[in-house]
This record gives structure tokens, sequence and C-alpha cells, in this order.
């Protein structure tokens, strides 16, 4: 299926690895001349030759969403580059990383604003530079990696902050539909990037189990047995950021593989 990306031009934030790296990926192959995005300057350059390699069009530029000058100067460098945009996938957010979630009693406010500021308000910042340009073509394609968490309890601040990106969602749909431009969301659950090994790892040798035996118990509650890939994200983002999507807007679409139990509706 032609997608219709061919010379397409897309930014796409924490595009240094995981989901954001992988949309890049999707993007470029389909034609698209992708910016990618993200505060370590190392990685990004990386991750921009990584894909080079396999022969796509990337071009890495810093930009810390957290702040609101480095996203004005960055979304008007990559506008530079590309000479317009008509995609923008968020995907920037402060990492997880592999301990225990706080309780609602336990979490402290500078923790949670700098989450945040990084992903929530880093997302309404990015598509407050880009709308106005998107509507001025009278077209565009907004796409914002969300998370499953909004959807579950046992870590209030992804709760929350994925609950508000859902909110951001729908509003941003619902004022810039009329200008060409459809916003979404996508939420995976746990996907598996170039760093679920070691995470798997440590987790598995923290419980006292093997890799598999901790790869069964979390494939356990997916329909489809395993945790998604980032390329299998990134090819429904791919779908949503292409002309064939205009009649999804507003909404979050759940990848993650299918989680057992909850009926959504």
């Amino acid at each position: 299926m032609d997608l219709g990306l061919l010379a397409k031009r897309a930014i796409v934030t924490g595009g240094s690895r995981g989901i954001g790296k992988a949309v890049a990926a999707a993007l470029s192959s389909e034609g698209a001349s992708v910016v990618i995005g993200a505060r370590g300057e190392e990685m990004l350059s990386q991750a921009a030759a990584d894909l080079n390699a396999g022969g796509a069009k990337v071009i890495p530029v810093r930009v810390d969403t957290g702040d609101d000058h480095s996203v004005k100067e960055f979304v008007k460098r990559a506008v530079e580059v590309l000479g317009g945009v008509d995609i923008l996938v968020n995907s920037a957010a402060q990492p997880s990383g592999q301990a225990k979630p706080p309780k609602v009693v336990e979490v402290e406010g500078p923790a949670f604003f700098a989450d945040i500021n990084v992903k929530v308000l880093g997302y309404l910042r990015m598509i407050k530079e880009v709308a106005p340009l998107m509507a001025g073509q009278g077209w565009g394609r907004i796409i914002n990696v969300d998370g499953l968490g909004a959807r579950m309890a046992g870590s209030p601040v992804t709760s929350m902050r994925n609950a508000a990106v859902a909110a951001l969602t729908k509003n941003a749909a619902d004022e810039l539909g009329s200008s060409g431009i459809n916003v979404v969301a996508v939420s995976p659950g746990l996907v598996r990037t170039e760093a679920t090994p070691s995470a798997l790892s440590s987790q598995a040798a923290s419980q006292g189990r093997t890799v598999e035996q901790l790869e069964a118990r979390i494939g356990a509650g997916y329909a489809i047995g395993r945790m998604v890939t980032a390329a299998e994200v990134a090819a429904v983002v791919a779908f949503l950021s292409s002309p064939l999507s205009v009649s999804i807007t507003g909404d979050v679409i759940a990848c993650g593989g299918g989680v057992r139990g909850p009926i959504y509706y």
C-alpha cells in the first residue's frame, strides 16, 4: 500500500532511540524527509548515522522540549532544512528507568513537574509552533506518542501524564480540524526497543527469574502473547501520518498487543 508519504516533511522528537527512532525509520522508508530531535547530541547524531546508513534521509537537530526557546529554535531550524513541515510526531519523554514507581503519597513535586514539562507541555510547545505552519498550507498530521498507563493505575505520574496527553490530543484535534490538520495519539504498552534486553536481564535477576520466564509472564498479559516492537508501533504511526488516515482524528489508538481484560469503547 502506498501511504502517500513521498516528499512529505516530518519532525520527530525523542528521535534518538526507541519508538521515536523507529518512527523516523518508518517515515523515511516511505519517502519522507525527517528531522529527528532529542536532548543528547551524541546519541542523536549516532541515531541519524544509523538510519542514514540504511538509505534514509534523516537530519539530527538538538532540542529540549522542556524549554520554550529550544523548541522555537528547533522548529525554525527544522523548517529551514526541510522547507516546511507536514508531519509532527511527539515522542520525547523523561526516561522512566526501572525503579518501582512511587505511590501517590510518595510523588514529589519537582520530579512530577519535570516529567509533565518534557512530555505534556513539550508536546504542547511543539504543536503551538507547527500548527500555524500546517494551517497555512491547509494540511498536516500530528501524532502524540502516549501510553496505556492512561488506562490503568499503578504508576500515578505515568497515568496522569498520559491522560493529559489524551486530553491535549482531543482539544487540538477539535481546534485544528477545520484547517486540515488531524491530531491523534498512539498508546503502546511495554515496547521492545534496543534497551529491552538489558532491562529484562536486570528485572529478571532482581526477581529471581530467568529472562525467558519474565518474558513469558509479560506476554501472558497481552492477546498476542508478547510485547510489541518499536517498529510495529512505528508502522501504526506511519499510517496515521498519511493522507489515508483522514477519517481518524482526536482519538487515542491503542497499539499494545491487546491488553487482556478491560473493555474500552
